[in-house]
């Protein structure tokens, strides 16, 4: 692995500046002054990254997917990963996944992460947390585990959301087998609920019913790779990969089916029909917006700052097949006013999106995978 201030690499952050502002100007004679903004890379050498979170001292992890956990600090990748992760199962698209804080991490130090873990034969989604103290993990602890368990190396959803109340939230993909998104006593193709410390809350909505899975939240989910609650409303937005097409945002409630694999706006690879061939059916949710063909989204962020007053309370939509930044303009009613596409010019896919003091910072799903960071041309 490079560090940036190192070899080679020396000249790459001028040459990916100077594509980067040719990419701006280009976008601004499409999109106009909404698209404004420079492109700065922070650091290479990661293997593909999958998420990221800010410590309060302004340190960022980065989570990547064979299985470590990384600290970019003062300008610089740390050389060497953070010590005391569980066992990761690296296999197709699992791997280390989210990272979340817990909300008084200030005072309790709990960092909560996702992984791919090895279970009875199978390999299945596992929420669990750690205490982050003098750069390494302690005090592990798995707080769930997806069941059962599936053979394959796909759709392990991952992400990791805490609302205002202190619950936490994780999605859970339909891991390729899509009748399972439909099951209630199936984790699989769900969202999760649970307190911090990973007990049941008395009131999710399949918590007393038998034969149910009492985490579910809300269910009929495909692969959600993206989570985010809405900075005023509270609410718990959701992405999700559809077949080919049928990408889908939802606002999540509790206790809803949002209909995969029964209806989509998608069809599947071979170009066949998917579950029974229809958009719509009483007592399952449509999209708040959907994506055909697929963009393939990945990690979500709803903007809010100063650097940027045009994008305020817009959703950032990363995106892995088509390779840009969806920047979603929506009014009072969350319907979709207008989208932009941002970073075309980089060709990356793009694996997560944060926030940060009006700054947007974004990790590219490649090995070596980069940190960039998004802002105003005249930034100091």
């Amino acid at each position: 692995m490079h560090s940036m201030r190192t070899g080679p690499w020396r000249i790459l952050p001028f040459l990916l500046l100077l594509v980067s502002l040719a990419a701006c100007a280009g976008e601004q004679g499409r999109a106009g002054a909404s698209a404004d903004y420079r492109v700065v890379p922070l650091t290479d050498g990661l293997s593909h990254p999958w998420a990221l979170a800010f410590l309060p001292d302004g340190d960022i992890l980065i989570s990547e997917r064979p299985g470590r956990l990384r600290i970019f600090r003062d300008g610089r990748l740390l050389p060497e990963p953070v010590p005391g992760l569980p066992p990761i199962t690296a296999t197709g698209q699992g791997g280390l996944l989210d990272l979340a804080l817990h909300p008084g991490f200030e005072d309790n130090r709990w960092l909560y992460f996702t992984h791919a873990a090895s279970v009875g034969g199978g390999v299945t989604t596992r929420l669990a947390r750690a205490r982050l103290e003098d750069d390494r993990l302690s005090d592990v602890e798995i707080l769930f585990t997806a069941e059962p368990a599936s053979r394959g190396g796909r759709h392990f959803g991952g992400r990791i959301v805490f609302d205002r109340d202190g619950y936490v939230f994780l999605s859970v993909g339909d891991r390729g087998d899509r009748p399972r998104a439909q099951l209630l006593d199936d984790h699989a193709g769900s969202i999760i609920r649970l307190h911090d410390d990973g007990r049941v809350p008395a009131d999710n909505p399949f918590a007393g019913d038998d034969g149910a899975r009492p985490e579910i939240y809300a269910y009929g989910v495909r692969n959600p790779q993206g989570m985010a609650l809405h900075p005023e409303a509270g609410a718990l937005w959701e992405h999700e990969h559809g077949p080919r097409g049928g990408d889908e945002i939802n606002i999540i409630e509790p206790g809803l089916n949002y209909g995969w694999p029964v209806i989509t706006h998608g069809i599947d690879y071979s170009g066949a029909v998917v579950g029974e061939g229809i958009r719509e059916k009483e007592g399952m949710e449509q999209p708040l917006h959907h994506w055909t063909p697929s963009i393939a989204p990945s990690g979500m962020a709803f903007y809010q700052g100063d650097a940027f007053p045009d994008w305020d309370g817009d959703l950032l939509v990363g995106a892995l097949a088509h390779r840009h930044l969806a920047r979603i303009t929506l009014d009072d009613d969350n319907t979709v006013v207008s989208e932009v596409r941002l970073l075309e010019a980089q060709n990356r896919r793009i694996r997560d999106v944060h926030v940060r003091d009006g700054l947007v910072y974004v990790l590219t799903d490649h090995d070596p995978g980069e940190l960039l960071r998004i802002e105003p041309p005249g930034q100091p």
